[in-house]
């Protein structure tokens, strides 16, 4: 019976004493609360947060819609932190590391929703889209998540002792070494906050820079832009690029031009040559797919005598700045003035080389 009795004591103190002096009932009760509230996540999931998506998802206001689905990680995230403060809590046992424990997944909880809640903010900042570039507030957008990101690092780190300063001063000298090896990475990273301060494109524009590249941009990011070329391949051009080089725009015609030099035939007389210039003129005029301003000139002229034709110059703007519409308005035209030049019994000349023999 000794035996047993002194079984049933060790048992006891083992039970009491615990794990590191704390109480096997109490950690047995931590534990039921822990998974109580894991529990009370999931029921948090899959009713209040879906019945509040379809709710919102009702409404035409984009702003609540992506509050909701930027805040879905840190809203099941909070039992958790809830959870695991009350169960320690319920531990008579005091610890630092615990403590330390509560305090870093609160700070998590928070920076975390802080960095989720940049997102939807930014599609109530249409204001600000006025004076910046669509582009731009996105660029400095992903910019304030990293800087939440390292501002939450650095709390929790510090709430474990370990502290930013000394460690970004111990890592200075190593930090002059990566700034003189990352020269290229700083100089496409100002290029492209240029490019977006000074608005020369934007994603969804067809852009040409000459000698590197033609295409619609597909993405403006930190170091490079990324452009889908017209045979439907996929650049990534380092940002200098466009610093450096012109860049011209062309999502940015107002109204696209048609300059061309037609040729006809030398034996073509004075009288057709002016039917033919009047006839082209009055066509573009009647049209209604060409403007005509002081800034979208219309211009019929003989331009010069060629080797082989009488030149006849004309320039135009279409009302379109489209490039397919261009592309039709231009064929269009062309029809046009073929037909034009048939019915006045002229021809269009073409590259010839006349030769005379001389007979003695």
């Amino acid at each position: 019976m000794s035996v047993l009795e002194n079984f049933k004591d060790l048992f006891l103190e083992v039970w009491k004493k615990g794990i590191s002096g704390i109480n096997i009932s109490e950690i047995i009760i931590a534990l039921a609360i822990f998974i109580f509230f894991l529990f009370l996540r999931g029921v948090l999931s899959k009713f209040i947060v879906k019945r509040l998506e379809s709710f919102v998802s009702k409404s035409s206001n984009k702003f609540d819609n992506s509050l909701v689905q930027a805040m879905e990680g840190p809203v099941k995230f909070f039992p958790i932190v809830l959870g695991f403060f009350v169960a320690t809590s319920y531990l008579t046992v005091e610890s630092n590391i615990i403590d330390t424990l509560n305090r870093s997944l609160i700070t998590i909880l928070i920076f975390w929703s802080f960095h989720q809640v940049i997102g939807p903010l930014s599609v109530v900042i249409k204001s600000i889209e006025m004076l910046l570039s669509r582009d731009l507030v996105n660029w400095i957008i992903n910019a304030i998540k990293v800087l939440i990101i390292i501002l939450g690092l650095a709390a929790v780190l510090d709430l474990w002792g370990i502290k930013i300063g000394p460690v970004v001063a111990g890592l200075g000298l190593f930090g002059v070494a990566v700034a003189l090896g990352a020269q290229d990475l700083f100089k496409n990273l100002i290029s492209g906050i240029l490019v977006l301060v000074e608005r020369r494109f934007q994603v969804g524009d067809w852009i040409y820079v000459e000698g590197i590249i033609e295409g619609i941009v597909e993405n403006i990011g930190f170091r490079s832009t990324v452009i889908r070329r017209f045979d439907k391949s996929l650049a990534t051009i380092p940002n200098f690029q466009f610093a450096e080089k012109a860049v011209i725009n062309n999502s940015l015609i107002t109204n696209r031009r048609i300059d061309w030099m037609i040729g006809v035939e030398y034996r073509t007389t004075s009288d057709q040559l002016k039917k033919i210039k009047q006839e082209i003129e009055n066509y573009i005029r009647s049209s209604k797919e060409f403007i005509i301003s002081e800034e979208t000139m219309l211009s019929v002229e003989i331009d010069k005598f060629a080797a082989s034709s009488i030149d006849i110059r004309l320039i135009c703007y279409t009302k379109s700045g489209d490039y397919v519409d261009w592309l039709k308005v231009k064929d269009a035209l062309a029809l046009e003035i073929k037909t034009i030049v048939e019915k006045n019994n002229a021809s269009f000349a073409f590259p010839s080389t006349s030769i005379y023999v001389e007979k003695k």
